[in-house]
């Protein structure tokens, strides 16, 4: 499963398939939530502005893998829930820290008649990531846990989407990057304030999320021993 079109997410996959080529299930699936995973993308915030990478469609073509949009829920491996797109129905905001180019040529880039009308009324657009999915495991007895990967539509929204897709409210772990850093703190209080309401058993922030978050005023979590 492929989160979302960013490079820090994608970087290694294409080096992987072709290193283990020929060893892998053919048609192995791979889920993404959309052909906006596909589009070329620029940073567009700073430190450092440029190129943030492109998926190589070819090379995913040459090692037999079967491309799967999950742009609605599905069961992946008989066990995990890809959520499908993450509908904006909290207080949380879209950031767009990288702008997407719509195209394809030559084996690389986005097929603009797959987009929706507004990705595709411009050559770029500022990355809404509506091609961005969560995935969720129900723990037997104890609930979901919840891998947000970055969280660009909301850690709330995709946690919500996860209960929404899988038909279990009980959270038991939130693994993954809040991408809070950008934000005031207001809005850091509020998202700490929609977790709480949630009472995950585990709060496991990762990238991106920022130190608003997680310094010692910040949510109080149960610590395992």
């Amino acid at each position: 499963m492929l989160s979302h079109g960013h490079q820090d997410h994608f970087g290694g996959l294409v080096g992987f398939l072709q290193a283990h080529s020929g060893k892998l299930k053919p048609k192995l699936p791979l889920f993404v939530g959309g052909e906006g995973c596909f589009c070329a993308r620029e940073w567009a915030a700073p430190p450092v502005r440029g190129s943030f990478g492109v998926i190589d469609r070819k090379a995913l073509e040459e090692v037999d893998l079967a491309v799967t949009v999950a742009a609605r829920p599905a069961l992946v491996a008989d066990h995990a829930v890809a959520t499908g797109q993450i509908s904006q129905k909290t207080f949380e905001k879209v950031l767009s820290p990288s702008a997407m180019t719509i195209g394809f040529d030559r084996g690389i880039g986005c097929y603009p008649e797959r987009l929706s009308e507004a990705e595709r009324t411009a050559p770029v657009v500022p990355d809404q990531f509506q091609h961005e999915i969560a995935t969720a495991f129900n723990l037997k007895g104890r609930g979901l846990v919840v891998l947000t990967s970055c969280s660009h539509r909301g850690v709330v929204n995709a946690i919500k989407e996860a209960q929404a897709a899988s038909g279990v409210e009980k959270i038991h772990a939130v693994i993954g990057g809040f991408h809070l850093a950008p934000y005031q703190e207001d809005y850091v209080r509020d998202t700490v304030k929609a977790l709480q309401e949630i009472d995950p058993t585990y709060v496991i922030p990762l990238h991106c999320t920022g130190s608003h978050f997680t310094k010692p005023r910040g949510l109080r979590c149960r610590q395992s021993s």
